[in-house]
């Protein structure tokens, strides 16, 4: 049986970064990967290498867990975290790992209109937990 890849955000479809890398700056100069985990951190860099031209891979959680060292759990909040910062989508099995332009997750489904500074609503409670404070 052939399996069949679909794109699970054409809006968000990512595209070779013009700099040499195939790692975009803009994780880094855009602050995405500040405040993640680094479970988060390791899953986002496994799937940008193992995805293919549009970002997608079938990798599922067994083939993932065999090669970097989370189990089931930090597994799955890893991928969470990734989902709700809007790094990736996943509908199982599928991934794919999302355009980093600055507009794009203004037409996420089901995410609503973007907020006046280009990303997506967030709650109180999402707002509070990125805030660090000195301890």
């Amino acid at each position: 049986m052939a399996v069949f890849k679909r794109v699970l955000c054409p809006e968000r479809l990512r595209q070779v970064p013009p700099q040499f890398s195939w790692v975009d700056h803009r994780l880094v100069r855009d602050r995405h990967i500040a405040g993640r985990s680094a479970e988060a951190l390791a899953l986002y860099l496994f799937l940008v290498t193992v995805a293919d031209g549009q970002g997608l891979s079938y990798y599922s959680d067994a083939g993932i867990g065999k090669l970097l060292p989370l189990d089931g759990p930090a597994l799955a909040r890893a991928r969470e975290e990734l989902i709700r910062v809007r790094l990736i989508a996943y509908e199982r099995p599928l991934y794919q790992v999302l355009s980093l332009d600055k507009f794009a997750t203004a037409n996420l489904a089901g995410g609503g209109p973007a907020s006046p500074r280009g990303g997506a609503p967030q709650s109180l409670g999402e707002i509070l937990r990125q805030l660090r404070f000195p301890t």
